[in-house]
This record gives C-alpha cells, sequence and structure tokens, in this order.
C-alpha cells in the first residue's frame, strides 16, 4: 500500500474532499492511504505530525492554487521539503491544479501537472471528470507492487550490483506538435477571458467611483471598459489572431476593427515549453520575455489600467 500525503491551503479544502472522494476505487483495492491534517487530533504535536508523514510519503500531491501558493507554510515548508525527497527519488511529487495561477515558475514548476497539460480542474468544464484524470495519473505513478518472492529476488539483485558512472543529462528534446501550441494558445486565451472578468467585477467592487463593462463578443473576442465617475478612462479589445498569424492580439479600442491591434502575443518554446512572447509595441520592457497564460494576462490587466495608475 502507497502513502500519500496531501499538502493544500485549507481554502481549497472543499476541492481536496472532492479529489479524496475521486480515490475511493483506489483506496477500496488497497493501493493507497491517504493522509492530510484534518487527521491530526487534538493535543498532538502539530509540526511533528506533518513532518511525520511528509517524511514518510510514497507520494505528495500539492494542491496548487493562488492560496495554496501564498500560504508560507504549504510554499515554505511543505514544498521545500517534498521536492528534496522528489530529488532524492525518495518520493514522487504531484502537482494538481485546482485554479489557475502562477505556478510554473514555483520549484515543482518542471513537474508534469494533472489534470492533463495542467489544465486547472476549476477550468473543466465537468469537475468529476478532471477529478477521474487526475485519480487515473495517480493510479499510473504508484510504485509497482511486487509478490514477496520476487522482492527478495530483487533485493538481491540489487545488493550485488555494482554502481556505473553514468552521466546526469538524460534530459532528450520534446516534439512539440502544431496541436500542441493551438491547444496552449486557445487555452491562454480562456484563461485571459476568465481572468479579465473577474478583475473588472473586484475592481468595481474596491473602488465605489468606478464601473466596469466585460463583454464576451463571442468566443475568439472579448472587450472591456472601465469608467470612473461615469466617464470611460480605459477600453480594449482582445481578440485570437492578429495580422501577424496565429496569437492574442490586444486593442486600445473596444470598437477596434478585426485585425487591427496595439499589442500581440505569440507562442513561442523554450526548454521544450510553450509560452507567450509579446511584440513589443505597447511596451518595450516586454518584447524579450516568455511569459505564462497568468504572466499575459497579467500583462494586458496592466495595458488597461495604467491610465488609473498614471
Amino acid at each position: 500500500m502507497s502513502s500519500i500525503f496531501f499538502s493544500y491551503s485549507h481554502k481549497d479544502e472543499e476541492l481536496r474532499d472532492q479529489l479524496e472522494t475521486h480515490l475511493a476505487m483506489l483506496r477500496n483495492q488497497g493501493l493507497i492511504d491517504s493522509w492530510h491534517d484534518r487527521r491530526i487530533l487534538a493535543g498532538d504535536d502539530f509540526d511533528h505530525a506533518i513532518n511525520s508523514q511528509i517524511n514518510t510519503a510514497d507520494v505528495i500531491l500539492l494542491l496548487v492554487s493562488p492560496d495554496f501558493l501564498a500560504s508560507r507554510y504549504c510554499y515554505d515548508v511543505e514544498v521545500r521539503r517534498a521536492m528534496e525527497r522528489q530529488q532524492a527519488g525518495e518520493a514522487r511529487v504531484i502537482p494538481v491544479i485546482l485554479r489557475h495561477c502562477d505556478w510554473h515558475s514555483a520549484p515543482f514548476g518542471k513537474l508534469l501537472a494533472a489534470p492533463k497539460d495542467g489544465k486547472p480542474i476549476k477550468a473543466w468544464g465537468d469537475p468529476d471528470e478532471a477529478f477521474a484524470d487526475v485519480a487515473r495519473q495517480i493510479r499510473a505513478a504508484l510504485p509497482k507492487r511486487l509478490d514477496p518472492r520476487t522482492r527478495r529476488e530483487e533485493a538481491t539483485s540489487q545488493s550485488t550490483e555494482i554502481a556505473r558512472p553514468r552521466s546526469s543529462n538524460l534530459r532528450i528534446r520534446k516534439e512539440i506538435t502544431e496541436a500542441d501550441r493551438d491547444r496552449f494558445l486557445h487555452n491562454s486565451f480562456e484563461f485571459m477571458m476568465e481572468f479579465f472578468d473577474s478583475s473588472l467585477a473586484e475592481l468595481a467592487n474596491r473602488h465605489q467611483e468606478i464601473e466596469t463593462a466585460y463583454r464576451r463578443i463571442d468566443n475568439d473576442r472579448f472587450s472591456a471598459v472601465i469608467y470612473q465617475n461615469g466617464k470611460a478612462v480605459s477600453r480594449c479589445k482582445i481578440a485570437l489572431g492578429s495580422m501577424f498569424g496565429r496569437g492574442i492580439s490586444f486593442s486600445y479600442n473596444d470598437q477596434a476593427a478585426d485585425g487591427s491591434m496595439n499589442e500581440s502575443l505569440s507562442v513561442e518554446m523554450n526548454d521544450d515549453r510553450l509560452y507567450l512572447k509579446a511584440l513589443g509595441i505597447a511596451s518595450r520592457r516586454l518584447d524579450e520575455r516568455l511569459l505564462t497564460p497568468e504572466g499575459a494576462a497579467e500583462y494586458y490587466w496592466s495595458l488597461l489600467i495604467e491610465p488609473l495608475q498614471r
């Protein structure tokens, strides 16, 4: 039986519970035993209990969200220890992306995340489908169980094997297909639509003099307007595609004609990962930076909100 440790923010407890439910078949088959801090009893030493479990777990699940990354205990203590054990080959660390956040630059950013393609569970149309995909990936990642005789034979073989020198540079180039690029571009745009919609709503909620308007024109275009004391102070239109080909374009006019733009993002690859790169029309400081979908959305948001921050 493999032991699983949940590292998560308490603000994501409901999502953690749903994931545990989807792991029921693995528990019923005697393949896993899971643990999280809600199993700590009154009077127990909290730090000791956490350390004991994370230091012995076979699989460590990082339930990633903005609140998880903002938690100093999750990030500074649990993530650090999890990555130490991953690098030592003592445990397998699996990031499970719950909600949109800038996780690619985290210490675990280069690990293959679940669900498929690292698409956040909250972004799936059917959350059960996302959780089922995570459960399948966890099942595939579990250490293979051996019968006692096979274990003895393997132990004997390992004890007599002489370690031979080898290179640690065993990474090979991953082929990124056109389908991968298109999927990344569309997922990035969908994230940007959600990002702008929620950011506009929160901006209006925080400032009494501000009104906002978000309009989804179709699946490939949306517009945004910010009003201050009833006067429009900033407008934009964001769309898939630009005069430079496949990408995401930004216009300072919410009624801009299709194809016109003041900035454009294109898909680039670096270290076998896909990113977005700004053309640099609106801000030369970004023309050499590779952006995650979260970073790209924040960049376009900065263009929209900049008139209110001068």
